[in-house]
């Protein structure tokens, strides 16, 4: 395994790609309605990315045919847009999104709900995010990963959530996906220990019933195997001499106090 250890020049570059990559997220959540396709919003989100000067990180990579992924419901990750994929009042709705700045890849997702939605599923997107934050609190120097991966999957599973193990986080920095892959789930291994400069992309999977997943045949989306809602959160983060630094945070979350 090979973990790349950012510069203060890299990591200056990264800032600039998590904050942008916040904005387009914080748009896209403002524009999010019933009656939209996952079509128009992929076209908004990239109209957004290439609005800042960058590029998206997904458009492409593997031959991913779009820049935003939108997964609707059952849906846990890599939905490809579509414009005969309308949105519904009481969907959820997860994008992921990354942006290239300078060379310098962000990764960030948020699941929204639309409109009006059950209380199952609000509670579902307050536990993914949670938990990412319950993760985070272990994402110091001098800590070893599956720290993080413990606590998260410890925090979903607590409410009877099915926590995603197929899938993962992992490193990030010049290149979209680097070492480390960081499990949601608790792990035998204490994982390598974490020093300043590391660079991650956190992002628990949870699903309302089961872990266990599958692919469709389009060979990107993955579902729920018992197709119940699932939501996913994540962020690009900093492991510091302190706190860990979040770079990809939004206006409405820095100003919730975040």
């Amino acid at each position: 395994m090979s973990v790349t250890m950012k510069s203060p020049r890299e990591i200056e570059l990264m800032r600039e790609a998590g904050k942008i990559l916040a904005k387009v997220h914080e748009e896209l959540g403002k524009a999010l309605k019933p009656g939209m396709s996952t079509y128009e919003i992929d076209r908004l989100g990239e109209e957004l990315i290439r609005s800042f000067g960058c590029e998206p990180s997904f458009k492409n990579y593997n031959g991913y045919p779009a820049s935003i992924c939108v997964s609707v419901n059952e849906e846990v990750v890599h939905g490809i847009p579509d414009r005969r994929r309308i949105i519904e009042e009481g969907d959820l709705v997860s994008l992921d999104a990354g942006v290239i700045y300078k060379g310098y890849h962000s990764d960030a997702a948020r699941t929204h709900g639309i409109g009006e939605i059950t209380e199952d599923a609000r509670l579902l997107i307050e536990c993914t995010r949670q938990s990412f934050f319950e993760g985070i609190r272990y994402a110091v120097a001098g800590n070893h990963l599956h720290q993080i991966s413990n606590a998260i999957g410890t925090y979903a599973e607590s409410f009877g959530y099915g926590v995603v193990r197929d899938l993962c986080g992992h490193g990030i920095g010049a290149h979209l996906h680097e070492d480390p892959e960081i499990p949601n789930f608790r792990q035998l291994r204490r994982g390598i220990k974490l020093r300043p400069g590391m660079t991650l992309a956190i992002e628990p999977m949870i699903n309302l019933g089961t872990a266990d997943v599958v692919w469709l045949d389009d060979d990107w989306t993955v579902v729920s195997e018992d197709l119940s809602l699932s939501a996913h959160y994540e962020n690009t983060i900093l492991i510091t001499e302190g706190a860990p630094e979040i770079l990809t945070l939004t206006e409405s979350e820095i100003a919730a106090g975040v």
